[in-house]
């Protein structure tokens, strides 16, 4: 690999010449997972070379290596969003790296508004699919490999996940996500169309990554936590400390999910 991927992949390799197996998205709110991790290094964005810089507050920005349920990972630590004036390409720029570097199960995370009557804030989620009205895709002008839109997010895994989900009461929903630009949350009117597409969630991340990395032939599952509600009807203000306080109340379930799914891997 060449360019800026190839120098973040041989600066990353100096460090760590083995394969790790499995990279996870931590999104919002969800950096506790970093806690079973048997860390053997925690580097910045700021020192990898071509590496982007996440400038949201809930988001640490640190590359960590270590193994996970006896599982050799990687954590991305905060993540870079369309909003923050990236590029696609460089949103999906660790993805590539990771690749390089033998992740081939993604496991990316999000916090998310439900639009879903039947869900409540704090559940968790598995998507199953997407509506993109990111209107951008990271795959432009890139060799497309997978010819189905349907097996962006592996069957396998959403299976495995609800397995794991049931054999640990934890309670799981399935369900369309849809990313929208932001950074401001929707109107009334927004959801109310987000709902009538056939979304469940809607949110502003994880989408770049999906399709870049099932491009890259990994197979991914998609994990999120609803923070709040948002029905045109009763639209409340969804203030960020709700937000970062709901996805803390479910982040135990979902580190318990993500750790419990790694050791089936």
């Amino acid at each position: 690999m060449t360019g800026k991927h190839g120098e973040a992949v041989r600066f990353l390799k100096n460090i760590h010449s083995e394969d790790h197996s499995v990279g996870i998205i931590l999104g919002t709110g969800l950096g506790g997972l970093v806690k079973d991790i048997k860390i053997e290094s925690a580097i910045d964005y700021s020192d990898i070379p071509g590496f982007p810089l996440s400038t949201v507050e809930s988001h640490s920005g640190k590359l960590i290596f270590g193994e996970l349920s006896g599982k050799k990972i990687i954590a991305m630590q905060g993540r870079f969003h369309f909003y923050e004036g990236y590029s696609m390409e460089e949103v999906t720029f660790p993805v590539y790296v990771l690749n390089q570097l033998g992740v081939r199960y993604l496991i990316v995370s999000n916090a998310c508004g439900s639009v879903n009557p039947s869900f409540r804030r704090t559940d968790l989620m598995i998507m199953t699919s997407h509506i993109n009205l990111l209107f951008d895709n990271p795959l432009k002008n890139k060799k497309v490999n997978f010819v189905s839109g349907s097996r962006i997010y592996s069957r396998e895994l959403i299976k495995l996940a609800e397995k794991t989900a049931l054999e640990n009461g934890i309670r799981i929903r399935k369900g369309t996500y849809v990313p929208v630009q932001g950074p401001n949350l929707e109107t009334a009117a927004e959801y109310r169309m987000v709902r009538k597409a056939g979304g469940d969630t809607v949110g502003m991340s994880t989408i770049p990554e999906a399709l870049a990395a099932s491009n890259l032939g990994m197979k991914v599952l998609g994990l999120s936590i609803i923070t709040d509600n948002g029905f045109p009807d009763t639209l409340k203000v969804a203030m960020l400390k709700d937000i970062l306080e709901a996805a803390g109340i479910s982040e135990p379930e979902l580190t318990l999910l993500i750790r419990k799914l790694v050791d089936k891997l």
